[in-house]
């Protein structure tokens, strides 16, 4: 299961204002936001060290996330020079009155400027030619450079941020981010902005309501209840929208794969499915939470047995399967592909090392949620990753090395797992927090030090992943960040003496994040 990005995905600078001393502040257009921002700008002024913010450096507004009681996290772009700092992403944390209340980063000193001659050392179309050479696509192509500072906690380099083009074996595209160093030609590192499951099946829900529209004497897979969700038939294509699924009985499907319009049924139930888990639970309007939906595409390529999210379209795709797979359309995909888009507009988690497994961690976590959530018997919640997906589930968060690949506890090893077994780590600490240790109706779940965890149930669990993600991680959290997080996530919703607060600390001991 995948997503995809743009470049770095930061918003580019406009109206310039004075801010931190030698800084320059991009003031965005929305009062509301720009009120917060506006505030945000004001502490920085007062707390230049605390933010790391210095000379030359401007700050541009992804968002702004407001608590019950007032309380406003401003998540930041942050720039050098005008250029990028990747890594370099910020959230301050706003009290009554605009107080100061700190600030999030995964920055431990500030951004250092770059020999401007480093500029020049390697040229662009080097860069270009370095980054196709690092990807394994086929049909490689550079769609997009950017000159961008890679800010590595204390460490701070010029590198040319190419984004290269393609398509893999199995029919996935690529869209790999790679950062060459601009000084020496180096790859410094890559990370697949398309984020993807190596195999796919379907599940087919029963008969289950529908969002539709009448449109003349058909009716439509519009939801208009949910931000105007769409669902889309690509008959193959692997471009563009294909056909808006339609349908002169308001029936679509036959729970049957050899009827078109079941695939579209399951992906249109587990957006509105999706959907409503963040609605309901976090009073989330879509996922960037702005009340418009995303949309759908099923039947993508010729036995393609994956399923994506990307952020370029803002949708989900979602392949027919193949060798012995049927259509990737289950609950628990769905509830994958979108929170690859929930994780994009908020912490924005890179898809390598450590926190691309705490991203792919974040799509399972919130994507067995929202299999709960549906209360359906034909897929009854479990932490089981893509069990309806195959003979065996794709990922066990009892225990994530029953699938031969995945960690169940933390090593220094991690960083070099795919993404999808570096983030059982993070699985195996929410199972722990949710359940917790021993036998379960649900697995048997161990703990990497031999300890006892009593579980505080989903619901607490959930809320305090999704805070973590939303007001405290950044792009590159790695674990030790991810367990500040939700520690800092509990004490807000719990308070810090509290079991929940306690049991969060102890399930990340018990998988030996310290």
């Amino acid at each position: 299961m995948r997503r995809t990005t743009v470049l770095a995905g930061l918003a580019s600078a406009a109206l310039l204002a004075t801010a931190v001393p030698g800084a320059a502040v991009a003031a965005p257009a929305a009062a509301p936001s720009a009120d917060a921002f506006t505030r945000a700008v004001t502490q920085l002024k007062s707390h230049a060290g605390d933010a790391l913010a210095g000379d030359g450096q401007s700050f541009t507004l992804k968002n702004v996330a407001t608590d019950a009681d007032g309380t406003e996290h401003v998540r930041l772009h942050r720039y050098l020079d005008g250029l990028p700092v990747l890594g370099g992403d910020l959230v301050v944390h706003l009290g009554k009155g605009g107080a100061w209340r700190g600030a999030s980063q995964t920055l431990t000193a500030a951004p250092r400027r770059a020999d401007r001659s480093a500029r020049t050392a390697v040229g662009e179309a080097a860069a270009g030619r370095a980054a196709l050479a690092a990807s394994t696509a086929t049909a490689r192509r550079v769609d997009g450079t950017q000159l961008v500072y890679d800010a590595d906690g204390a460490r701070t380099a010029l590198a040319y941020e190419v984004v290269v083009g393609g398509v893999y074996a199995d029919g996935t595209p690529s869209e790999l981010h790679v950062l060459v160093d601009a000084a020496t030609g180096a790859v410094r590192s890559s990370w697949e902005g398309v984020q993807r499951e190596g195999t796919g099946n379907t599940l087919h829900s029963g008969t289950v309501p529908l969002g539709t529209t009448a449109s003349g004497s058909t009716y439509q897979l519009v939801d208009g209840a949910r931000g105007g969700h769409k669902t889309y038939d690509l008959n193959g294509s692997t471009s563009g929208t294909g056909t808006l699924v339609a349908s002169a009985t308001n029936v679509f499907g036959d729970g049957t794969t050899a009827n078109r319009q079941t695939a579209a049924a399951d992906a249109h139930y587990g957006a509105a499915v999706t959907w409503d888990y963040y609605k309901n639970t976090f009073g989330r309007n879509g996922i960037r939470n702005d009340g418009v939906a995303a949309y759908s595409r099923v039947h993508y390529s010729t036995n393609y047995a994956n399923a994506f999210w990307s952020d370029s379209c803002f949708c989900m795709t979602y392949g027919d399967g193949g060798s012995g797979f049927a259509p990737l359309t289950s609950l628990d995909v769905a509830g994958h592909e979108m929170t690859h888009g929930v994780t994009s507009n908020t912490a924005g988690l890179v898809y390598s090392g450590e926190s691309g497994g705490l991203n792919e961690a974040t799509s399972d976590i919130f994507g067995t949620l929202v299999e709960f959530s549906a209360a359906n018997a034909s897929d009854p919640g479990d932490y089981l990753i893509g069990e309806k997906l195959r003979s065996t589930p794709l990922r066990y968060m009892d225990k994530p090395s029953k699938d031969g690949s995945s960690a169940d506890c933390w090593s220094t090893t991690l960083r070099f797992k795919d993404v999808h077994y570096s983030s059982g780590v993070a699985n195996h600490f929410f199972y722990l927090l949710a359940v917790g240790s021993g036998a379960s109706a649900y697995g048997n779940s161990p703990t990497c030090d031999g300890s006892t965890i009593t579980g505080i149930g989903n619901a607490k669990a959930g809320a305090i992943w999704y805070r973590a993600l939303t007001t405290y991680m950044t792009s590159r959290t790695n674990y030790a960040g991810a367990r500040t997080a939700t520690l800092s996530a509990a004490a807000d919703l719990y308070g810090a003496s509290s079991v929940e607060y306690r049991t969060v600390a102890a399930a990340w001991t018990a998988v030996k994040v310290a």
